[in-house]
């Protein structure tokens, strides 16, 4: 039988080694352990920054083909794929200079704080490195395409840079830089396959992405000021009510405009069938906006979580083919 003081002990030394906090780790250590050093642990923080959910946006790169019913060759879809490929390398890398430029706001907003570069798992140098990378990438592609193909690009990085450095800060303006981004990515669509340019494409895609552009605002303003304002400055020039006649004068505009479209721009009538999934989309849109759910600020995960807008657009998508095809 052991002693009553061996046992005392062994329990005392039990209970310290309970009681005693564990060995803190910093950050190093974590960066250099097997676990995180991996390729995923690697990566993943790059794959958030790049902000695929954004790449919704370049979808209109595709317009020009279903539109020019140019679908069924394979070599404007290899050509459709990679003006898409090039865009989504461009838009991620204007991304990552966009959270450099805004890391201490980001950092001061309640969702924006866990991006990447403001929650410190990128550094801004190598937040730059990798948008110099995607850059270099997305050129690569586009001169593929021709030197056309490029020179817009130069152009679509050119407001990029522009919209995060400047014009995101002017009342009016931010908005329009916003239509004039989609307007270029219909163009590009369209460039990269080699066929004319649709006049109605522009205005069409043009007012939605202003419709977004203002409902997003409007979204952002009505989520708690502080925070609100603290990451978006220029909110301080819009009020709710300014921004529901824009919103108004904007929702009319693009339903006259696609249904215009429909009555003229095709041989057949029948392309008027599909103006009741424009209207339903754009109004289901707007009552999202004005009861607010967890991604009123953020319209690419409302149009890819909704499920009454998926079914919509994809009903629209499915009409429209079928319609021109049989046109």
């Amino acid at each position: 039988m052991e002693p009553a003081c061996v046992g005392a002990s062994q329990e005392t030394v039990i209970a310290v080694e309970r009681a005693a906090p564990e060995p803190a780790i910093d950050q190093e250590t974590i960066e250099r352990s097997p676990v995180h050093a991996g390729t995923l642990g690697r990566v993943a923080p790059y794959v958030a920054a790049a902000r695929p959910l954004q790449w919704t946006k370049n979808l209109l790169l595709f317009a020009g083909l279903v539109f020019a019913e140019e679908y069924g060759e394979l070599e404007s879809w290899v050509d459709a794929v990679t003006i898409f490929a090039a865009y989504c390398a461009a838009s991620s890398a204007a991304y990552l200079v966009n959270d450099v430029v805004d890391v201490d706001r980001d950092r001061a907003h309640p969702t924006k704080a866990s991006r990447p570069v403001a929650a410190g798992a990128i550094s801004p140098r190598s937040a730059l490195v990798t948008a110099a990378i995607l850059l270099a990438v997305a050129f690569a592609l586009t001169l593929a395409l021709g030197l056309p193909s490029a020179g817009l690009l130069v152009v679509f990085v050119a407001l990029q840079a522009g919209y995060s450095l400047a014009l995101k800060a002017i009342v009016i303006v931010d908005v329009l830089a916003i239509s004039g981004l989609f307007v270029i990515r219909a163009a590009a669509g369209a460039l990269a396959i080699d066929v004319q340019l649709s006049p109605w494409l522009v205005l069409c895609s043009g007012l939605l992405a202003l419709f977004l552009a203002l409902a997003k605002r409007r979204a952002e303003l009505a989520a708690p000021a502080p925070a609100s304002w603290a990451a978006r400055p220029v909110l301080r020039g819009y009020s709710l009510p300014l921004l529901d006649q824009l919103i108004t004068v904007v929702t009319a505009s693009t339903i006259s405009a696609y249904s215009l479209y429909t009555f003229t721009a095709t041989e057949t009538s029948a392309m008027m069938l599909t103006v009741p999934f424009v209207v339903f989309a754009l109004f289901r849109y707007l009552q999202l906006v004005h009861a607010p759910t967890e991604h009123a600020e953020e319209p690419e995960k409302t149009l890819t979580t909704d499920r009454p807008l998926l079914a919509t657009i994809a009903s629209w998508a499915a009409a429209a083919i079928a319609i021109l095809a049989l046109d």
